[in-house]
Order: C-alpha cells, then structure tokens, then sequence
C-alpha cells in the first residue's frame, strides 16, 4: 500500500482525528437519544457522518489555536 506524503500530514491526522472522535461521541449520544431499538446501527452512521462533516472541517480552523493555548501552557522539551 502506498502511504501518504508526510508534507500531508497537516490534512491527514486531524481527518483521522475527527473520524474517531465523531465515531465514538456520535454513538454515545445516539444511544443516549434513541436506546438502542432495532435500527439504531444506521442511525449511529447518519449521525456519525453528518459529526464528521463537521466536525473535520472545524478541526482543520480551530487547530492553529489549539496548537497556540497548547505552547502556551506547556513547559517546551528540555527545561526543568
């Protein structure tokens, strides 16, 4: 299998960031909202894919920020 460049990794890794995390929140609060009746798998994958349409784009604009606050209140490597 041919791998991705690494100049994409600024793309790759929050897609596969928000493919889990949606994965995982958007179950949690389909079961919260419905149980779990029969149908519940497409309702987790309609909920699941409208989280991610969401939820990667939005990752992609706020991770700049995030990646801010984070120096911000981490100490960098190599100091006590």
């Amino acid at each position: 299998m041919k791998k991705i460049p690494a100049q994409h990794t600024w793309l790759v890794m929050p897609a596969i960031l928000a493919l889990l995390m949606t994965f995982v929140v958007s179950g949690i609060s389909t079961v919260k909202a419905i149980g779990l009746p029969p149908g519940f798998f497409g309702a987790w994958m309609q909920a699941w894919a409208l989280s991610y349409i969401v939820a990667f784009p939005t990752t992609l604009v706020v991770l700049p920020l995030v990646r801010k606050i984070v120096a911000a209140v981490v100490e960098p490597p190599g100091r006590p």
